[in-house]
């Protein structure tokens, strides 16, 4: 129920009971998820406000859009043409009367719910992928199909083979480094689960005497030492190499989260997720364009093959892996104020004086404005959570004491 005082505008008013409203939200978001389930999706997540950077470190699915049906397409048909009946038969005028107008809109409405089609994805990667449930900005159902978490990928694991075509000083044949070849093996012992219930053991009862058995741990131990120290030598003397074997690393790391383990590299960057965010910051222009460019790499790149990333990385002209390198270093930027803790765990007061004061210098090196990328302080983030003291400031920095002077008689 929304409640109006004697003198409240139309538009005024306030709910008696909202905690009933987000409740009866919830309750519609989590039948709508009840629904999607049945098409086969691991997992769903339901939020009436998904925060900015909910779907970073997931892969999405590409789908194709479903086909309009044969009643579908004729509806579609028959609002274009009195669409374009509309435009042509007012054409001529500077502005659509107000019911024409109206109409238009509606029709456009119509057309793109016959547009937006929901996408056909593949059955197998539906049983790994999964689905957000939420409310866009003017309040209506949204749903996000085809989001695959890293924990969710299908892994292959890879065993080291020293075996006997290991050369003099642990080279191979044609004495390169790269003699300790990492072939890609089934893993066994699997076990394959069903609704929580293991149906396979996936490894036979009686096992082979004459196998192969692995090299004992401690001998794999030492000899990955050595094949270690050889390429740090190797790449240490090989800059292009170690500008590829970076990005790879920072690719996966970015695009691909914590779920791409397994690297020969240890260099990483660790996205930082804003615990404390305004409610305008995921639809606000940098937001946008960190996500465009984001999604155009991301197009681009061929996630989920090392090898294949390894050669489209390597392929790159030098300005487009620079580029490449920036995008996915600036994940790992930190500027945050966060509470210092007093007993040690997490900040302390001197790392966060060091975190605010190396933000400050590439804020420089980059002309950082805040205003220029489009934020504007507003009551709501700003003006009315500060005192007066550090709005007159704020003006004084900006417009000068003249103009602060001006402002100060005020409340």
């Amino acid at each position: 129920v929304v409640l109006r005082d004697l003198f409240q505008g139309d538009d005024g008013g306030w709910l008696e009971d909202p905690a009933l409203l987000d409740r009866l939200v919830a309750d519609k978001l989590q039948a709508e998820a009840q629904a999607i389930a049945a098409d086969g999706w691991k997992w769903i997540e339901v939020s009436t406000d998904l925060p900015y950077g909910y779907s970073h470190g997931l892969r999405r699915l590409v789908g194709d859009p479903s086909p309009l049906s044969a009643d579908e397409a004729a509806e579609h048909a028959r609002l274009l043409t009195e669409y374009r009946a509309l435009e042509e038969e007012y054409s001529g005028q500077d502005e659509y009367p107000e019911e024409i107008d109206t109409r238009l809109g509606e029709l456009e409405a119509a057309m793109e719910a016959f547009e937006q089609r929901p996408l056909i994805f593949d059955a197998a990667e539906v049983g790994r992928a999964g689905v957000f449930v939420t409310l866009d900005r003017d309040g209506n159902l949204a749903v996000y199909r085809g989001y695959v978490r890293p924990d969710d990928e299908p892994r292959e694991e890879t065993v080291a083979n020293f075996g006997d075509d290991l050369g003099a000083e642990g080279q191979g044949a044609n004495g390169s480094v790269s003699a300790y070849q990492l072939p890609v093996v089934t893993t066994v012992g699997t076990v394959i689960t069903s609704g929580g219930q293991p149906v396979s053991s996936g490894l036979a009862d009686d096992e082979d005497d004459g196998a192969l058995k692995p090299l004992p741990e401690r001998l794999l131990m030492e000899l990955t030492a050595h094949r270690t120290l050889a390429l740090r030598e190797a790449i240490g003397r090989s800059p292009d190499v170690a500008l590829t074997l970076l990005l790879m690393k920072l690719v996966n790391d970015t695009f691909r989260s914590s779920g791409a383990s397994g690297s020969c590299l240890e260099a990483s960057v660790r996205p930082v997720y804003m615990s404390a965010q305004a409610p305008d910051l995921k639809d606000s222009p940098v937001a946008k364009a960190v996500d465009d460019r984001h999604a155009a790499w991301e197009a681009d790149l061929p996630l989920g093959d090392d090898a294949v990333l390894w050669d489209y990385l390597s392929a790159l002209d030098q300005a487009s892996r620079l580029a490449l390198l920036a995008h996915c270093l600036s994940f790992g930027i930190n500027a945050l104020h966060e509470k210092v803790n007093p007993y040690g765990a997490g900040i302390s007061a001197s790392g966060l004086a060091r975190r605010i004061a190396q933000s400050d210098l590439v804020a420089q090196a980059v002309d950082l404005d805040l205003v220029a990328a489009g934020w504007v302080p507003t009551a709501d983030n700003y003006l009315i959570r500060v005192p007066k003291a550090r709005i007159l400031e704020a003006v004084r920095q900006a417009k000068g004491e003249g103009t602060a002077q001006l402002l100060d008689h005020l409340k």
